[in-house]
């Protein structure tokens, strides 16, 4: 099959890992989100899994994988991982700490290993549709290769969005 796809080191790590995936690119557009993603692939938007990065008081970084129609409760989330507080980092920060652009951030490849936490009801679904490291690029993967592949703890800080 032809590559006509980056090769991200989201890429790289998913073939190392052996994880199927199926590429899905879309027209990226600034500020469209998880919408855009699912409205350009026609699938729910629930599927479309967001990967945030966020750092705690002590400034430790990690990230949170969450449905692309929720948000995440952040006090909630500090309180799972015992923490005073929890917040998103400032895009310079985030960039930093996974080498990739935001709009672009994948769990997969990032430049430090972080630690990751995944909302449980992700793991539920058939299939999720996931950033493969470049703005406009998605990964279709299973919810069990995803857990076979990244060291993922499970989370209940799901709120609407």
């Amino acid at each position: 099959m032809k590559n006509d796809f980056p090769s991200t080191p989201a890429v790289h790590f998913l073939r190392a890992q052996k994880v199927e995936f199926k590429p899905h690119l879309y027209p990226w557009e600034e500020h469209g989100g998880t919408a855009r993603a699912a409205e350009m692939l026609g699938v729910p938007e629930h599927h479309v899994i967001k990967t945030l990065v966020m750092e705690t008081d002590a400034h430790k970084p990690l990230l949170v994988l969450m449905h692309g129609d929720r948000e995440v409760s952040t006090k909630n989330l500090a309180r799972a991982l015992g923490a005073k507080h929890v917040t998103p980092c400032e895009v310079p920060v985030a960039q930093k700490h996974t080498g990739y652009s935001v709009g672009g951030i994948s769990p997969f490849g990032t430049r430090s290993q972080l630690p990751v936490y995944v909302e449980a009801s992700i793991l539920a679904l058939d299939r999720i549709y996931i950033n493969g490291g470049r703005r406009g690029f998605l990964v279709e993967i299973a919810p069990a290769d995803l857990r076979r592949a990244l060291p993922v703890q499970e989370v209940d800080v799901a709120i609407e969005a």
